[in-house]
């Protein structure tokens, strides 16, 4: 006698009636083989059904992708760090470099004191004319504002040397000094002109 296949069996086990349904259905009924598979089947599929379900404990998603973002903000702030670091480190290299070569002449600090002391009395100017106590029109006002940044600039990379030390950037101090007398110059220059137009 020739028993059905386990697919012949599962499909029995399907809501719906198929056309070949009745003739399995038949054999099983008459066949205690055929029977005891079927009832096997049956019992697996229940003890499959009462196994619980497998979840974790604890739901640790949260804690895994903050760990992961912590991690990630730490590498890129390290790598900024060491950017900043070389960049920093080339900048002194250079002016050391540079400015060890060739040693700075005797006069430098007495010019440097000299420039910064012109520095003083033109900035004492500037208060002395008050320029925010007038109205300016536009251009004016424009090429103050320029002239004030570029001497904020310059002033930043006075701090830059200052950091490097006296001895790194004679030279280079004593030209930024110059140039932010020039500066300071100009803007006097600005302010006296815009005053004299509007008849003060």
């Amino acid at each position: 006698m020739t028993h059905l296949t386990i697919e012949q069996l599962l499909a029995l086990r399907e809501p719906g009636r198929e056309p070949g349904d009745e003739a399995a259905r038949s054999h099983v009924e008459g066949c205690p083989a055929c029977r005891a598979e079927l009832d096997r089947l049956h019992q697996r599929v229940a003890r499959l059904k009462a196994l619980p379900s497998l979840r974790p404990a604890r739901d640790r998603w949260p804690q895994v992708r903050a760990r992961f973002e912590a991690e990630r903000r730490a590498r890129r702030m390290r790598r900024l760090g060491l950017l900043g670091l070389a960049a920093a480190a080339s900048i002194a290299a250079g002016v050391a470099v540079r400015d060890l070569s060739r040693p700075d002449p005797p006069t430098a600090a007495s010019e440097i004191s000299e420039a910064m002391a012109q520095s003083r009395q033109l900035e004492q100017a500037i208060t002395s004319l008050d320029p925010d106590a007038h109205v300016l029109d536009g251009r004016t006002a424009q090429v103050a504002q320029e002239l004030e940044d570029r001497i904020a600039a310059v002033d930043r990379q006075l701090q830059l040397l200052d950091l490097l030390g006296p001895r790194l950037g004679g030279a280079e101090q004593l030209r930024l000094w110059r140039e932010r007398v020039g500066l300071l110059d100009a803007l006097v220059d600005v302010h006296l002109t815009r005053a004299s137009k509007v008849g003060l």
